[in-house]
């Protein structure tokens, strides 16, 4: 069952030595962790996508249970009703830090995420991460790329995996705007599924590009689901686009 941290946002004032001290801690968790549970994946192989899934899963819940002991670093979902229980769709998702990528399975099973080709050679990381089932793409070849994200796309969807997107495109952070991608949208309308927009602040606590991380609570809120009947790929993408900044103007303050 799904665990869902209501702690509340701490107070307490860490040293920047204090802080340099626990990122290092986890930082060597995490590539150590990483690394090993990279090869349970690869043993998982001869089994199907949902059960490597699960496998993921498991690491995920104690990697952010390890990042809240040792970081600080907590978090608290909003909107885990506009999550359809059904049906699977594609997630369009802020993209601030890394914690979302680590997050985002625990409440969207199975997804399938779309990212760049080249992520696959990743060692440790990247080996593990083709065996979850992803949609890459050569983001060189544009046309190729879209025509790809469709029909990998609809055969997730009608496997009931969900699709996970992050529109910018690459992470950004809190206070900017990224340049939203119709990637998502286009699969959404050419597959008559649905979107579901997700805005969060996690940048702040794990900045892109950052090694120390900040004590503090994420905050996740889940929007309404967006059907793609009666709308172009650019009119659902703005709908989308327009709840995620406005989520975010009220996270800022």
């Amino acid at each position: 069952m799904f665990y869902l941290s209501k702690d509340k946002i701490m107070n307490k004032q860490y040293s920047q030595l204090n802080l340099f001290i626990r990122s290092l801690i986890f930082s060597i968790y995490s590539l150590t962790t990483i690394a090993l549970y990279s090869f349970v994946i690869l043993l998982a192989f001869p089994f199907s996508v949902q059960f490597r899934h699960r496998l993921i899963r498991g690491f995920l819940r104690v990697y952010i249970q390890v990042l809240k002991l040792v970081c600080h670093i907590d978090y608290q979902v909003e909107g885990l009703e506009n999550v359809p229980q059904d049906r699977r769709g594609i997630i369009l998702s802020k993209h601030q830090s890394t914690w979302e990528t680590f997050f985002l399975p625990l409440i969207f099973y199975d997804p399938a995420a779309i990212a760049k080709k080249e992520l696959l050679w990743v060692p440790f990381f990247g080996w593990a991460f083709a065996l979850s089932g992803p949609i890459t793409i050569n983001r060189k070849d544009k046309s190729s790329a879209m025509q790809q994200i469709i029909a990998k796309g609809k055969e997730c969807l009608a496997d009931n995996r969900w699709i996970l997107v992050f529109p910018e495109g690459t992470r950004v952070p809190p206070d900017v705007v990224g340049n939203y991608r119709l990637g998502g949208t286009r699969l959404a309308v050419a597959a008559h599924s649905f979107v579901v927009p997700v805005a969060h602040n996690a940048g702040y606590f794990w900045p892109r590009r950052r090694f120390i991380k900040q004590p503090g609570t994420v905050k996740i809120v889940i929007g309404p689901v967006m059907e793609s009947n009666g709308h172009t790929p650019e009119e659902l993408l703005e709908l989308a686009k327009n709840w995620i900044e406005e989520t975010m103007l009220r996270l800022h303050q």
